[in-house]
């Protein structure tokens, strides 16, 4: 990974208000191919909106305006013109809280392929058997997969869900605070999860829990106040932060 290789997502001056109010203010950042990138920063800073404008989920809400440029491997997503529904499957997201479907664990993973074209329930087994191996959950779930999805514990549902966002064969993976409200174990197996798909996606990890960052990212934008403060090497920023913001963060000073 270089810094001077072509971004895989690159935002220049990029400013989103709901209303009146600007819930990020001139941001400009690159995400490198298969790195995890981390936002940090207190609520309200704009880390989720930073998330659902990078696969354009921000155009569902009424009321909100963009300025400034956001690309995904050189092409314009904020072009009229875009192909957003390409962008989603380009670009998944996994939220805070899981949410599988009241059906199978097994339709869970096949149905969005399915209804993206994939037929023939050997490619669907295949797509269901390699996105829960990719999320360390087929060994736990392999004998019972037409078993309710609603039956997993929390952690399991949280991968699931990971699973099914891999299952639509992504090349970049959004988490918006994929382990809040899970125990330490379940919290592990996600982060190990996650440095295991580094070598075949770019990520995007939002997180309010600062060691987590520390310990799952390589480099970290922390943002306050809709604004980034510092950009850099995650070990750097939370050895020798440049800025004294930073470092009260991190530091539990604030937040």
């Amino acid at each position: 990974m270089t810094e001077d290789a072509q971004p895989k997502i690159r935002t220049e001056d990029l400013s989103f208000f709901y209303g009146d109010f600007p819930a990020l203010d001139g941001v400009t950042l690159s995400i490198q191919p298969h790195e995890i990138f981390g936002l940090m920063g207190p609520s309200k800073s704009g880390k989720s909106t930073l998330l659902r404008v990078l696969n354009r989920m921000c155009d569902l809400i009424v009321g909100v305006r963009m300025t400034g440029g956001v690309w995904l491997d050189g092409e314009d997503i904020l072009d009229p013109d875009f192909d957003v529904v390409g962008l989603r499957r380009r670009v998944g997201l996994v939220l805070s809280r899981p949410t599988p479907l009241p059906r199978s664990i097994y339709e869970n993973l096949a149905l969005a392929p399915r209804l993206a074209g994939k037929k023939g329930r050997g490619a669907l087994d295949e797509v269901v058997e390699t996105s829960l191996r990719a999320a360390q959950l087929w060994g736990e779930v392999k004998d019972r997969l037409h078993d309710s999805a609603l039956k997993l514990s929390g952690g399991q549902q949280q991968r699931l869900c990971l699973a099914r966002t891999l299952a639509m064969e992504p090349e970049v993976i959004l988490l918006d605070e994929p382990t809040s409200g899970l125990d330490p174990i379940s919290t592990a197996k996600i982060e190990a999860t996650l440095l295991e798909l580094k070598n075949d996606y770019t990520m995007v990890l939002v997180s309010n829990n600062t060691k987590q960052i520390a310990r799952a990212t390589d480099r970290v934008a922390f943002l306050l106040m809709s604004h980034i403060i510092e950009i850099g090497d995650t070990k750097q920023v939370f050895t020798v932060p440049v800025n004294q913001k930073t470092d009260d963060y991190i530091s539990g000073r604030f937040g």
